[in-house]
């Protein structure tokens, strides 16, 4: 099944969510060959955008990603409207408008999930940003504030209305940050309301998974967030198995490729003083996940191979490390 954002139709139903710190153009790059049907930058502030800061403009470029989609922040519909601007000029085919973001220091600035404590509000936004570019424009958003205001398929609705064409829903109010379980029936209301691709966020991480979201919302694609943590693969996995075809999670051999070439990835794109230590997130949870591998590692192991990899300064230490690793791990799968 495709789904149909503007003119562009999208080849399958599993996408990997924006994450700010991780969906970088390294990790993009890495989840899009892999099959993700959709990949989103980070979340941009559209002011900061505008404003053409260097480290803003390199988020703002993605030209590995198809369609590249730029997910932008802000408050103020005449800052939303140049960013989109800005960054349909710089190559992006969708501008998404973030209005689920709970962090506190973007709420505190009325932008992310604030913005559905104010759908007037929240519509001069969208109208600002679909009114800048010809690309499709979408919204991404929570099931409201609280659980006193769960409003999102009313601002769907209206967001529809204004141009928006496809929203995604997490399926949390912004109150509950990531805890508890996200509510994949309360986004089936939402569905109900538009005739635009719906897309299910929250708690995504295996096939069971997705199905039961697509069964539960009624939604037409699902969106992996914290799931793709060390599996830049996770999403392209789920959407072949989600159509019927047999492919596993990479083996022990594969993932070391993937780690190795992530690592020189973030490298060039940073440089190497920078690189280093945006590596290190994605290098501990790298170690974490092989546990998916049938490979138990204790506490102190894993803490230990943690500190090995992310406390070296020098790249190449790093890769030796990494292949260590990697050669520690699959002796202990094959004992």
């Amino acid at each position: 099944m495709c789904i149909q954002i503007g003119d562009i139709q999208i080849e399958n139903r599993v996408f990997l969510a924006p994450m700010s710190g991780v969906t970088d153009a390294p990790f993009r790059r890495l989840a899009g060959r892999f099959g993700a049907g959709l990949v989103v930058t980070e979340m941009i502030a559209s002011a900061d955008l505008v404003q053409q800061r260097n480290d803003v403009l390199r988020r703002a470029r993605g030209k590995h990603d198809s369609p590249f989609v730029v997910q932008l922040a802000g408050r103020e519909a005449r800052w939303m409207a140049g960013a989109a601007t800005l960054a349909q000029d710089l190559g992006a085919g969708i501008v998404d408008i973030n209005m689920g973001c709970p962090a506190k220091q973007v709420t505190g600035s009325l932008s992310g999930s604030a913005l559905m404590r104010n759908l007037d509000h929240a519509l001069e936004l969208i109208e600002a940003t679909v009114a800048a570019v010809s690309v499709p424009v979408t919204l991404k958003m929570r099931l409201g504030w609280d659980e006193t205001s769960l409003n999102a398929a009313e601002l769907a609705r209206r967001a529809e209305q204004a141009g928006i064409r496809m929203v995604t829903v997490h399926g949390r109010t912004r109150c509950q940050f990531f805890s508890g379980t996200a509510d994949w029936r309360a986004i089936a209301s939402v569905k109900q309301a538009v005739a635009i691709p719906v897309i299910a966020n929250g708690d995504v991480r295996s096939l069971d998974d997705v199905r039961t979201v697509l069964a539960q919302s009624g939604a037409d694609g699902v969106m992996v967030g914290r799931g793709a943590y060390g599996h830049p693969w996770r999403p392209g996995v789920l959407a072949a198995q989600l159509n019927g075809r047999d492919r596993p999670m990479p083996a022990l051999d594969e993932r070391r490729a993937v780690v190795q070439e992530h690592y020189d990835g973030m490298l060039t794109h940073y440089g190497r003083e920078l690189g280093t230590r945006c590596a290190r997130k994605h290098l501990g949870w790298y170690v974490e996940q092989v546990a998916d591998c049938g490979v138990v590692l204790a506490p102190e192991d894993a803490k230990g191979w943690r500190r090995r990899l992310c406390q070296q300064d020098d790249p190449n230490r790093v890769k030796r490390e990494i292949d260590a690793f990697y050669d520690q791990v699959s002796d202990k799968a094959a004992a």
